[in-house]
């Protein structure tokens, strides 16, 4: 197996964040395998969105543990092209005027439905230049089994109104659904002429209407569609960037690889995680996570509330329903296993041990037993998931973790 191409690490040092979510929690209708937080549109309620994430946004520019240099934005959802044009424009304006925008790449989160020729060129003047769109499938039975409401034929012209507008084009399609088209699906898109593609398998979560309705994926479509999807798209003259994610030269999601090497980013909106430096004394960094909307927008940021003394390194606080993680050194190097050994580049784990402080020959040794059976690959300092190992993935990584947990400081 070849070495990748190395991805660039655009960090500058332990205190700069250079990414930014925002969730925008609003859809046209609630797909029966989502388990986003997100619902429909109701009087008033995104007025009072806009509003509390201009004070979010005010109260997070105003830290002072870590600086914002923006290389990337990520407008999600929920659907945020359902937002109407001055709505999104707000958003934007927000982000803007407290935090910056993304100097190497802006995405907006699209649904097929909602795009016109005139609407692209909105998104486009707003400063998005790139667009991820929930294609899903090509297949008009496919896309009514998945609840969503838009057709195949508004997909492929929402693909291509977008690419007539200048932007990369993702296409996200799901994998491992009964009786799906799969090899159609992909060359569909491909041919289209996007840059991108991911291809999620289909995921039964607790709670969902498909959970309540006892819709089960068989093993047998779950492992066609990673295998199928895996040899069509290389095929195509994809590169296989990460287990789900798929570009062409120089089209790599420069937000998402941020996610996986584990780098800061800050997230805003109800619902939303972020990833943050550390703001106290014995924590390797921090995970916030937001409530669900209503209670977000009980949130006074206006009174900037600082967070009491550690009781412990370890120790959850929550206020007002928002939830500070403290990481450890070990919680840090855990979230460095589970998001780099997704992609081809791996885990450089020389580097990962000098920012923990953490003797990682107990890893290195498990790592090796997977090693022999093909699954995993250590080319002197860096760890790899092999197109094998990606398939036994969880397995591979319950066990490093559990490696990691009982590794010492130096």
């Amino acid at each position: 197996m070849l070495a990748p191409t190395p991805y660039p690490d655009i960090r500058t040092d332990s205190h700069s964040v250079q990414h930014v979510y925002v969730h925008v929690p609003f859809c046209p209708s609630i797909c029966p395998y989502c388990d986003f937080h997100v619902l429909t549109r109701s009087s008033g309620m995104v007025e009072a969105y806009l509003a509390q994430l201009e004070r979010e946004a005010a109260y997070l520019a105003a830290q002072t543990h870590y600086r914002t240099e923006l290389d990337t934005v990520y407008v999600g959802g929920g659907t945020p092209s359902f937002l109407r044009d001055h709505e999104l424009a707000t958003v934007v304006d927000t982000i803007k005027r407290h935090l910056g925008w993304g100097k190497h790449e802006n995405t907006l989160e699209i649904n097929p439905g909602t795009v016109t020729p005139s609407r692209a060129m909105h998104w486009k003047a707003l400063g998005f230049d790139r667009a991820s769109v929930g294609v899903q499938s090509l297949d008009d039975a496919t896309l009514r089994f998945l609840g969503r409401q838009h057709s195949a034929q508004q997909a492929r012209t929402a693909v291509t109104t977008l690419l007539d507008a200048g932007f990369a084009v993702s296409g996200d399609l799901i994998t491992a659904v009964a009786r799906q088209p799969l090899e159609a699906d992909i060359a569909g898109l491909s041919a289209l002429g996007v840059g991108h593609i991911s291809a999620y398998t289909l995921t039964i979560e607790p709670g969902t209407p498909f959970a309540r309705q006892g819709v089960q994926v068989s093993e047998a479509d779950e492992e066609r569609g990673f295998g199928l999807s895996a040899r069509l798209l290389t095929q195509a003259g994809f590169e296989r960037y990460e287990v789900s994610n798929y570009a062409r030269s120089g089209q790599r999601s420069q937000h998402n690889l941020g996610y996986w090497q584990n780098h800061f980013y800050l997230g805003l909106g109800p619902g939303a995680a972020g990833h943050y430096p550390a703001g106290q004394l014995g924590e390797s960094a921090q995970r916030r996570s937001n409530p669900p909307l209503h209670q977000w927008l009980q949130h006074d940021y206006s009174a900037l509330d600082a967070l009491p003394a550690l009781a412990s390194a370890t120790a959850a606080q929550q206020v007002n329903g928002r939830v500070t993680e403290h990481l450890t050194p070990h919680d840090t190097l855990t979230d460095a296993l589970f998001m780099g050994l997704r992609t081809a580049q791996g885990v450089d784990l020389a580097a990962w041990s000098g920012r923990t402080g953490l003797d990682l020959r107990p890893l290195r040794a498990a790592a090796q037993r997977y090693e022999a059976q093909g699954l995993l690959l250590q080319q002197g300092d860096w760890l790899r998931a092999t197109p094998a190992g990606w398939w036994h993935l969880n397995k591979i990584l319950s066990e490093l973790m559990a490696v990691g947990d009982d590794t010492d400081s130096d």
